[in-house]
């Protein structure tokens, strides 16, 4: 007969305790309030991104007249992203790619060095599923009391304290979905409009739907998102290596476990198997098993044990932040540095520089005017009675300056070529002046005539040439002059 491995028993028990059944149902998890210098930590990130993305809205900033004076706004209806001093238009996306790649190295960046403290401190369901477990410990009481109501038949006591705990949680909610809002609409503004029933229906949709997902994912259900919802715990895996600082139990120190009295001869080490880590853990994990799935490395287990060894009179820090690494020489007695620069930061900190640079630079050499000329699709082309040929062209003009201005338009790449505006009853002529108002667009009905040099295939290239009369600013859009093959 074969020998079972140890895990193949406990899979076999567990199997046999569901039964039929292919899911076991949800565990709930109460976290006990623990004190010290993480939590005081985690208290002081949570209050930092809470003010920002409440307050942030409403942070004015001068851009001149007839311009919004909101900080940050994403304007769907202006289609015009306004941060800070920069203004972004629809045409500027490639931005927003570089800023995303930016955002996911950096991630990648920390997470090798340090684990998981995004998802454990800023991860906006961290911030606000704390919010909402504060509230409920003010309401309900810390863990103990909790689990007992909960076991306990329904009482004027338990009503009263959920229907409290859920109002609160509602208005948290709604707060959190009206201010998401603000940063597509003027804050005071749509405040006004709420709050006066004259607000567009999308408004109240929106402020509805995060109303609702806030309540749901915060107040429900917590450490289900990060464990099933979410994806970056299946990633974390090809990001940490043994250099990785990450919160870690210290078996070398704490096995064996012993509770109770202890006797010289009988080994033991510093745990004492309270569970103290378990019960402050907001997934409920157990940390002396190693890193898991589950574990946002916020660190909250370190002040339950520190806690713990304070009463004992043992040395705190059994469980702390630390590296495979120099576990595994701390358990053979010897010692080892940190090594933050290896292979995979090494290539993760080249990829955020170099993205860095390019997005600088990018932003330092971003032209003020944009150009794009679409070729008419019928006639292709029109023969003029003197010989020359004729193409009609769409010319459209991006002024994103605070100034109406004045646009020289010419040609290249075409003999004797003359440039038309019929639209307006403007004549040949080998340059066009064009006016455009300011932070707009101009859009003009434009045709080229001339002799083309040669047509390949029925075409040639020509560049429209567009300058700035003002500031000498130009750029070129290269286009098509269509012929008879």
């Amino acid at each position: 007969m074969s020998r079972i491995s140890k895990a193949e028993r406990q899979l076999q028990l567990q199997r046999e305790e569901l039964g039929d059944h292919l899911y076991a149902n949800r565990v709930r998890v109460y976290p006990k309030t623990v004190h010290g210098p993480v939590r005081r930590f985690k208290w002081t990130v949570l209050v930092f991104c809470l003010a920002v993305y409440y307050l942030l809205p409403w942070l004015r900033w001068h851009r001149g007249a007839n311009q919004p004076d909101q900080a940050v706004l994403l304007s769907l209806w202006h289609e015009r992203f306004y941060f800070f001093n920069l203004e972004f238009w629809p045409q500027d996306i490639y931005y927003l790619t570089g800023l995303l790649i930016m955002a996911a190295v950096t991630l990648f960046l920390v997470t090798s060095l340090i684990g998981r403290v995004w998802c454990g401190y800023t991860c906006p369901q961290t911030v606000w599923t704390d919010l909402f477990m504060w509230v409920e410990r003010q309401i309900e009481g810390d863990r103990n009391e909790r689990m007992k109501r909960d076991a306990e038949p329904l009482s004027f006591d338990m009503v009263w304290r959920k229907v409290l705990k859920h109002a609160v949680w509602l208005g948290i909610a709604f707060w959190t979905g009206g201010a998401w809002i603000m940063y597509y609409v003027d804050a005071p503004t749509v405040t006004v409009e709420f709050w006066t029933a004259t607000a567009s229906k999308e408004v109240y949709f929106f402020t509805l739907l995060f109303t609702a997902t806030t309540y749901l994912l915060a107040g429900w259900a917590r450490e289900q998102v990060c464990t099933y919802m979410c994806p970056w715990p299946r990633f974390q895996s090809a990001m940490l290596d043994e250099q990785t600082v990450t919160v870690t139990y210290q078996g070398w120190r704490g096995e064996p476990r012993t509770r109770g009295k202890r006797h010289e001869d009988v080994p033991a080490g510093d745990c004492v198997d309270c569970g103290a880590c378990v019960t402050a853990c907001p997934t409920g994990i157990d940390i002396r098993d190693g890193i898991q799935l589950e574990c946002i490395n916020c660190g909250l287990c370190i002040d339950a044990c520190n806690h713990v060894m304070e009463k004992t009179g043992r040395p705190q820090w059994l469980i702390t932040w630390d590296t495979l690494a120099d576990q595994a020489a701390k358990a053979q007695g010897r010692q080892t540095t940190l090594r933050l620069l290896r292979p995979r930061t090494l290539i993760y900190v080249s990829a955020l520089l170099l993205a860095a640079v390019v997005m600088t630079v990018a932003l330092l050499t971003r032209s003020s005017i944009d150009l794009s000329v679409l070729h008419d699709r019928a006639p292709l082309f029109v023969r003029l009675p003197d010989g020359d040929l004729r193409n009609g062209y769409t010319v459209k003009i991006v002024n994103k300056t605070q100034q109406m201005a004045l646009f020289e338009l010419r040609t290249e790449g075409l003999n004797a070529a003359s440039l038309a505006e019929p639209d307006e009853g403007l004549g040949p002529a080998d340059r066009l002046g064009l006016m455009v108002k300011a932070d707009s667009i101009g859009t003009f009905r434009v045709t080229a005539a001339g002799q083309p040099n040669r047509l390949v295939g029925g075409s040639q290239p020509i560049d429209f040439i567009l300058r700035n009369t003002e500031t000498a600013e130009q750029t070129v859009y290269r286009s098509q002059f269509m012929g008879p093959r």
